[in-house]
């Protein structure tokens, strides 16, 4: 099965048990993949897109909770949180800093990338070996330290 049938399964329970806000969050989630679908006409979507759209709401719910915490709406950052949570469940674990560090060096070696201003190139490389696979801000931190030579 994949991720757009299982959240629409997911929803379905979460409403017989009367979860409330899990069915919120699924129905978000659901909305961004019938969104994703109406723009090519498609009736289901790769598991790889589901991926890329599932990691868009985790970065907005990210940067929601920031938001209301500064604005000490505790009520709403608990519900960002809570909807946060649903997004996770379906997204793959992220590669440790260690196994990111050995693919930023393979991707440096593979794009022959030479000082701190071709951080870019080696991004480049790596998400395309890796996409999906890798926390893009520690992957760049870590490409940026090895260039300047640290």
């Amino acid at each position: 099965m994949g991720l757009v049938d299982e959240v629409a399964v997911l929803m379905k329970q979460a409403m017989k048990a009367k979860d409330a806000p899990r069915v919120a969050a699924l129905r978000g989630i659901r909305a961004a993949f019938l969104t994703e679908m109406k723009k090519d006409g498609s009736d289901t979507l790769s598991d790889e897109v589901c991926v890329g759209l599932l990691r868009r709401l985790e970065k907005q719910r990210g940067e929601s909770i920031e938001a209301f915490d500064a604005a000490g709406r505790e009520d709403r950052a608990a519900a960002e949180r809570a909807e946060l949570a649903v997004v996770q469940e379906f997204l793959p674990s992220l590669a440790d800093e260690e196994t990111t560090r050995g693919w930023v060096e393979a991707a440096i070696a593979e794009s022959g990338a030479q000082g701190p201003k071709e951080v870019g190139k080696v991004m480049g490389a790596l998400m395309k070996a890796h996409k999906g696979e890798v926390d893009g801000g520690i992957a760049q931190r870590l490409a940026r330290d090895l260039l300047a030579g640290e």
